[in-house]
């Protein structure tokens, strides 16, 4: 039975992605920063296979290592890594930007992504197997208006990608991104801080892809046979044609 570690678990697309392994078959680590959260869902996914929980804030360095470096020997041999955590905060121009937020999403959605990432391959390496998937955005792909600092992480999480799948060919370890587009989550309630009507319109007057959507597809990149490996993967709902391109009702 192989071994799965996701990030950012307790929410939207991890916990989507943790329950659709948890049904194929795979030993589940789940990850986040919310204890009741974790508690909650390995409560959950018990019932269908082994769950090892993780509690860290992928920022946190030290705690990240800690974190992994903690797994009991049942867990120890992580297959798949899904760097899944990653968060928006605010949608203001450059000018009148908060640094605050510049630096929650530097440091979560590209040093998060790197401490945990850090921990994980040199196993990886060690067998010469394993199968990476970082979750970007189409906000990876292009740059819109107000986005510039969530875009610039995005953009960073593409290029470590490619860099990984360069640096890990060797080792016969795959390397791939999924990026989504619009996905109806909690994602714009922290991006615009819990203002929910706004966070509402975002979605409003069309079919938004679903965490469960994402999910389906980032299994879909994992479930290849060995010799496939899909490195760079835009998902999108169908009413959208680019990051500020959409069809509404």
């Amino acid at each position: 039975m192989k071994t799965v570690l996701i990030t950012g678990a307790t929410s939207g697309i991890g916990k989507a992605t943790a329950r659709v392994f948890a049904r194929n078959n795979f030993k589940v680590i789940i990850c986040g920063r919310r204890e009741d959260r974790l508690a909650e869902l390995r409560e959950e996914l018990s019932a269908q296979t082994e769950v090892h929980t993780l509690l860290f804030d992928v920022s946190d360095k030290k705690k990240a290592a800690e974190a992994i470096a903690s797994l009991p020997v049942d867990f120890a041999t992580i297959d798949v890594l899904i760097n899944n955590a990653g968060n928006a905060h605010g949608l203001d121009p450059i000018q009148t930007g908060d640094t605050d937020d510049w630096d929650a999403m530097i440091d979560i959605n590209v040093k998060g992504l790197l401490y945990v990432s850090k921990a994980v391959i040199p196993g990886m390496v060690d067998r010469r197997s394993g199968h990476i998937i970082n979750i970007g955005s189409i906000a990876g792909k292009e740059v819109y208006t107000n986005g510039n600092v969530y875009c610039a992480t995005k953009h960073a999480v593409d290029a470590l990608t490619k860099g990984m799948l360069l640096d890990l060919n060797p080792y016969g370890i795959k390397v791939g991104a999924v990026h989504p587009g619009m996905v109806e989550t909690e994602f714009s309630e922290v991006r615009f801080k819990g203002d929910s009507e706004r966070a509402a319109n975002v979605y409003k007057g069309l079919h938004a892809l679903s965490a469960d959507d994402v999910a389906d597809v980032i299994y879909f990149v994992v479930s290849r046979p060995y010799h496939i490996n899909i490195s760079d993967l835009v998902v999108l709902p169908t009413a959208q044609a680019s990051a500020t391109v959409v069809k509404r009702n």
